[in-house]
């Protein structure tokens, strides 16, 4: 047996998949063996296995039990005079095993290889090749001195930077993403330490290469594709604390006691460092706005109340007393601020219609609380059609600035919708096309063509590859998808890198699979295009939909006495809104189905379903009941909802 190759799988199911179908190919000429260990995932990525590659060796565990005692599961029982340790999200040419077996081959003293590796948008990894993390070396990376010196043999040592990307290279450290060592090589130097987790135990593995008379090698003459890349929740404090004390682990492990101590103190001091600037990071990237619209929206009002009171109300001899800058003033704000959240005036990207329904809602709400309040609280209604205007004028401007700034949190719906160009040949391109129309993205435009640039482009195409930066330009095209079944995998990193420029997304459309995949990062959400994107799952839906949920359960106890005499079972109706109003259901879920075909993402349990007002004759037809629950959940909206609702309460 010449190759095994090992990846470990937690919950990335489309990933894995696509990744298995480029090993595929790459192995077709090889004798090897492909391992998956998976631990303990629920997204159904063993039975995507068990149907789709039967010829995989799966390890399936019971738990989590780590990156590294899961790949030492798959290593002890592989034959390979080889190993492959790989992660699932990445995609390899066709090309990479043969090439990287043969320079191991011409290289007896090459313990370990690593290759050049792009991100999802053809960006060349820092990561393809880096050098001991010595304390000297993850303190320059730790404070940034890497980065403002990416190509310094001194500070950029972690990346190695001083090393061409395109030239093989001894290196120090595998990237974790593709590790590719010898059997002998970790009979002698040992498997992964499974006192690593998550992270560390690369560098580890690496190191140990090297002190066991091996060397390691950069290989940039084939290419994957990492999605995960540098992008993998850097700004995160789990992420901060796990991997720099994946790094002391090592320094102990490593280094001598005086230099393991420095080690240790330099790298908690860069834990906590950079745990609080991934707190402050986190905390104003989420309450920027906020923030902003209350400053801004709270300085106006005073203006606007000072003003007003001296120049009408009190004509020059006074102005408002301190109780409407210090009480009335802040709670009309926060109603109009809530009324903005709850209308998803602070989902990104920001934009101006939902800021404007919020604050028009939440000036009717303030025009009713002022009905309500005692003479000596009613200022002047005036201040609160002048508040509507600034803090409406208010919104679209800091809006439009973000907009005109180039800021993509800030981007116009319009401006966002996603034009489609789709590479391949012409059965796969109509299947792929289908694929995404029945998403939930919507697609504004949806471009087809032909993958050999040497023929006319069929009809119902505008195009072949080769005029594919022109189509771009012309069609303002966002993102393209290759057809992995009619394009290999390296001529899509060619064109990822060779269109780099045109600051396209670009995604691969696995053959005989019902998913899109492509990123920057297997962390980016909406990146992954499936049958099974739900509309339901995105942060305003969920949002709307408990607002739904409360409001109708107030309006339902408040109004039981009334509604006892529509609904059936007036006292189950009112035990089921006190249920919801808890948050213990939802007035609206899927509908009761034993064979689910499909998952869907959870949410409550529903008092009444899709198919509560139906016709009872269709109660048992699964596939159809299964397809409500998917039109529901893929294109669900608050409304959606409100017609169950209304439609199905008096069944109940």
């Amino acid at each position: 047996m010449k190759l095994s190759v090992v990846i470990v799988n937690y919950n990335v199911e489309y990933f894995l998949e696509q990744c298995l179908y480029s090993v595929r190919r790459a192995m077709q000429d090889i004798e090897g063996e492909v391992y998956v260990v998976d631990n303990n995932s629920v997204d159904g990525s063993l039975k995507m296995l068990a149907q789709k590659f039967p010829e995989v060796k799966v390890i399936a565990n019971k738990e989590n039990v780590g990156f590294s005692r899961a790949n030492n599961q798959a290593i002890r029982d592989a034959t390979g005079e080889y190993v492959l340790l790989l992660n699932p999200d990445t995609v390899v040419e066709d090309d990479t095993f043969t090439k990287c077996i043969a320079f191991m081959d011409s290289h007896p003293d090459a313990g370990g290889l690593g290759v050049k590796m792009v991100d999802g948008k053809g960006q060349f990894l820092p990561e393809s090749k880096r050098g001991l993390p010595t304390p000297m070396t993850a303190f320059y990376k730790m404070f940034g001195f890497t980065r403002l010196f990416p190509h310094s043999k001194r500070f950029a040592r972690y990346y190695m930077g001083h090393l061409p990307e395109d030239e093989t290279n001894e290196v120090e450290i595998l990237a974790g993403a593709f590790m590719l060592m010898r059997r002998e090589t970790l009979d002698k130097v040992g498997l992964l330490d499974e006192t690593f987790f998550m992270y560390g135990e690369d560098i580890d593995l690496s190191y140990r290469i090297t002190q066991g008379g091996y060397k390691n090698y950069y290989f940039p003459e084939t290419r994957i594709i990492h999605y995960k890349g540098e992008s993998t929740k850097k700004t995160s404090v789990n992420y901060v604390f796990v991997f720099y004390k994946a790094m002391e682990i090592f320094a102990k492990k490593h280094f001598g006691q005086k230099r393991a101590s420095m080690f240790s103190f330099l790298i908690n001091m860069a834990i906590y460092f950079k745990a609080f600037l991934a707190l402050v990071s986190q905390f104003f990237r989420n309450a920027f706005m906020p923030i902003l619209d209350a400053v801004l929206g709270y300085g106006g009002l005073a203006a606007i109340s000072y003003f007003w009171g001296k120049g009408v109300v009190y004509d020059g001899g006074g102005t408002f007393p301190p109780t409407l800058f210090a009480a009335i003033l802040p709670v009309y704000l926060l109603i109009w601020l809530l009324c903005c959240y709850f209308c998803g005036a602070y989902d990104k990207p920001y934009g101006y219609g939902k800021s404007a329904l919020g604050v028009a809602i939440g000036s009717v709400l303030i025009l009713m609380l002022y009905a309500l309040l005692p003479d000596s609280l009613r200022f002047s209604r005036a201040l609160i059609l002048l508040g509507t205007g600034w803090l409406a004028l208010e919104m679209c401007l800091t809006r439009a600035i973000g907009y005109l700034a180039g800021n993509k949190d800030f981007q116009s719906k319009k401006n966002l919708k996603k034009r489609f160009l789709i590479i391949g040949g012409e059965d796969e391109v109509q299947r792929v096309k289908g694929l995404l129309e029945s998403t939930s993205i919507k697609p504004d435009f949806v471009g087809l063509v032909t993958s050999d640039a040497s023929v006319a482009a069929p009809d119902g195409f505008i195009g072949n590859m080769g005029q594919v930066p022109d189509i771009i330009q012309i069609y303002k095209i966002t993102e393209v998808i290759f057809c992995s079944k009619d394009v290999s995998h390296q001529v899509i990193i060619d064109k990822m890198v060779d269109w780099h420029a045109t600051n396209v997304d670009y995604k691969i459309a696995p053959e005989d699979s019902l998913s899109i995949i492509g990123s920057n990062s297997i962390n980016t959400r909406g990146d992954l295009y499936t049958v099974d994107i739900k509309a339901i799952d995105t942060r305003t839906n969920r949002r709307n939909k408990r607002l739904f949920d409360f409001l109708m359960a107030c309006f339902s106890i408040v109004f039981w006495l009334p509604l006892a005499l529509l609904v059936k079972k007036p006292l189950r109706f009112l035990k089921n809104a006190f249920l919801v109003l808890m948050g213990r259901k939802s007035w609206v879920g899927y509908c009761p189905v034993a064979d689910e075909t499909r998952r869907l993402p959870k949410i409550k349990a529903g008092v009444f379903n899709p198919a509560s007002y139906l016709d009872e004759s269709v109660l048992n037809d699964v596939a159809f009941l299964n397809q409500l629950n998917l039109v529901y959940a893929r294109d669900y909206t608050v409304w959606k909802d409100a017609e169950v609702f209304f439609k199905s309460f008096t069944q109940k």
